[in-house]
């Protein structure tokens, strides 16, 4: 399909797919691997056709299955963009040699710090650890100064997280990264000790809105979405943010990158470029995904603490280490 604009093409063309197997390459436009939010990523395609006229089909899946599916289809897969909530699987991905370099127009338009060195994908969002806790369980000189201090016995039974999801293993795998697999290894024995066990981060931070646990590790959006809703699930929860280059700190970086056997390496190239460019950071800014903004130059949503205060470690995403940290997991009995 040529990348050009005409009054035939000019209709927005976005088929969506809501199941994530195996799948047949499309005859014109571009197939995403999509582990994103289904609403940011539709409206990220539906923007990008509308300006471009290039038709994309949306499969979606998780951060964990698609990699490893991108992985076992080879270059034999149908897929022409791959997009993550969170940067181990894209790390994955890219171990195994699939990813075409992403054009440097594409990587200029997002700071170094939310993209790998080897330039095989880039940042497309961002998302912050917090502790999301309890206002009437908890005043802010109780509350742990590092994500560390939830080993300590005295937080036995008082915290909650959702060790299956990628959104946590990411967080894991940041304090792997700054504290070693001693450390790590330690941390987790004693999160089985003192944690409860929900799956998926609103559920937990519906559970520490309900007062069954104190607080919780979770991704900040979960708290901004259900407040720009009804506020029901977390009328009385604040977060805490770390900050102090602690790693309950990170800031896991979303990612996009163009497959290697892309057989429309042309369009899926430009669709990157868009998603990063203005008018796919401006969604980040006025939609109700309330990710952070990456793009240089480009603004989150105001209701959110800006990211240069929050004060994040510095993290290698290309070295998050996905395996070791579900093997470090599974030996502690997380998994």
């Amino acid at each position: 399909m040529k990348y050009a604009l005409s009054a035939l093409a000019g209709a927005t063309a976005l088929a969506i797919s809501l199941i994530a197997g195996p799948a047949i390459a499309e005859d014109e436009g571009i197939v995403v691997y999509n582990a994103q939010h289904e609403n940011l990523t539709k409206v990220w395609a539906e923007g990008f056709t509308k300006e471009t006229g290039i038709k994309v089909t949306v499969r979606n899946g998780g951060d964990s299955d698609f990699s490893n599916q991108i992985i076992a289809e080879g270059t034999a897969s149908p897929a022409d963009v791959f997009l993550t909530e969170n940067s181990p699987a894209m790390a994955l991905v890219e171990a195994a040699g699939l990813f075409a370099p992403v054009d440097t127009e594409t990587l200029a338009q997002v700071p170094q710090e939310y993209q790998p060195a080897s330039g095989k994908w880039v940042g497309v969002a961002a998302r912050s650890t917090v502790f999301a806790y309890n206002k009437t369980k908890l005043t802010a000189d109780q509350l742990p100064k590092s994500l560390l201090d939830l080993a300590d016995p005295s937080w036995k039974g008082r915290w909650a997280a959702s060790p299956s999801g990628a959104d946590f293993q990411a967080i894991v795998s940041a304090l792997l990264q700054l504290k070693g697999e001693a450390a790590t290894a330690e941390w987790l024995k004693a999160m089985k000790e003192n944690f409860t066990a929900y799956k998926g981060n609103s559920t937990v931070m519906k559970a520490v809105n309900a007062g069954e646990v104190e607080g919780g590790v979770i991704y900040h959006y979960y708290y901004y979405g259900d407040q720009a809703k009804t506020g029901e699930n977390s009328k009385n929860v604040e977060l805490h943010y770390f900050k102090h280059q602690d790693p309950g700190a990170f800031v896991s970086v979303s990612g996009g990158g163009v497959l290697a056997s892309s057989k429309h390496p042309k369009e899926a190239q430009a669709f990157l470029k868009w998603v990063t460019g203005n008018g796919g950071q401006d969604v980040l800014k006025t939609g109700d995904s309330f990710e952070y903004a990456v793009g240089k130059g480009a603004e989150s949503n105001p209701k959110l603490v800006p990211l240069a205060d929050l004060q994040a470690p510095k993290v290698d995403a290309t070295t998050l280490n996905s395996k070791k940290v579900t093997d470090l997991m599974t030996a502690a009995g997380l998994l």
